[in-house]
Order: C-alpha cells, then sequence, then structure tokens
C-alpha cells in the first residue's frame, strides 16, 4: 500500500484470561477435583472421579477453541485501496480483502443504537468485519471507518 494511511486499526479480541491466569484456574480446579475425587472414592463412589475429570477437560477445551477462535483483524485504508489482514496463530499477518477504495462501501445491519453486523462490500462481494466487537463499539468503528473512506477518496487515489 502506497501513500499515507486514513486508517489503520488493529482489532483484538478480548482475552478473558492471561496465559498465566489459565494456568493457575486449571491448576486450582485440578487441586479442587482431585480432593473432591478423592472424597468420593473413599465413600465408595467410584464414577465420580471420572466425571471430574471430564469436567476438568471439558474446561481446558473450551479456553483453548476459545483462545484459537478470535484472531487479530487489521483493517487499512489508503487513498488507493481497503485492505484487510488476519493474523495467524504464529503471528503472521496474511490479506484476506483488498478493494479500491472509491469503490468500496461500508455496510451496517441495524439502526444507531444496535449495529448487529459490520461489512465492507465491493460490487457482490461481501467481509464482515469487527466481529469481536461490541455494538457500540462496532457503530463507533463503522463510523469511523466510512469517515476514513470519505477522506481518502477525497485524497484522490488512483480512481478518484
Amino acid at each position: 500500500m502506497t501513500g499515507p494511511y486514513f486508517m489503520d486499526a488493529v482489532i483484538t479480541p478480548n482475552r478473558s484470561l492471561s496465559r498465566k491466569g489459565f494456568i493457575i484456574l486449571i491448576s486450582v480446579m485440578t487441586a479442587i477435583n482431585a480432593a473432591t475425587a478423592a472424597l468420593f472414592y473413599s465413600i465408595g463412589a467410584a464414577p465420580i472421579p471420572f466425571f471430574l475429570c471430564l469436567d476438568l477437560i471439558a474446561v481446558i477445551v473450551a479456553f483453548s477453541v476459545g483462545r484459537r477462535a478470535g484472531s487479530d483483524e487489521r483493517i487499512q485504508v489508503t487513498a488507493d485501496e481497503v485492505r484487510v489482514l488476519m493474523r495467524g496463530r504464529e503471528g503472521d499477518e496474511h490479506v484476506v480483502w483488498t478493494s479500491p477504495t472509491a469503490l468500496t462501501k461500508v455496510d451496517l445491519v441495524g439502526d444507531a443504537g444496535d449495529a448487529r453486523d459490520l461489512s465492507i462490500r465491493l460490487s457482490n462481494r461481501r467481509l464482515p468485519v469487527a466481529k469481536t466487537l461490541s455494538r457500540p463499539e462496532r457503530l463507533a468503528f463503522a463510523q469511523a471507518l466510512h469517515q476514513a473512506i470519505g477522506q481518502a477518496r477525497g485524497a484522490g487515489g488512483a480512481w478518484a
């Protein structure tokens, strides 16, 4: 991308726990489940430790899936193009959308108080963006993106 950026926004999903917090949570749950399993096993309820183990595995899987599901999203706007990049697990960014700024539209589904879906559009192509933002944040981001594209068009890119 050449020229100045009218927008270079990185949207990072909210992570409820850091890696250290996750390890502490799993350690505490393991200790509590082990103590509870020992108690139930001592009174003759042998199947209960198995279910406590399943409970712990379910929590680990849920947090792992949630952590991998959301990836960083970067939206860049110049006078020439609008570009969306996604960051993979290894930290590398790859382009998922490129379109001329002059032809790119911002679509917001919902009214001013309820921004349910935000996408960028070029003819029949559409890419949902900012999915990890809350609805008020999505509305503010939609306004900022629309303004950045308008300013970029006014700057006179290749299509102006």
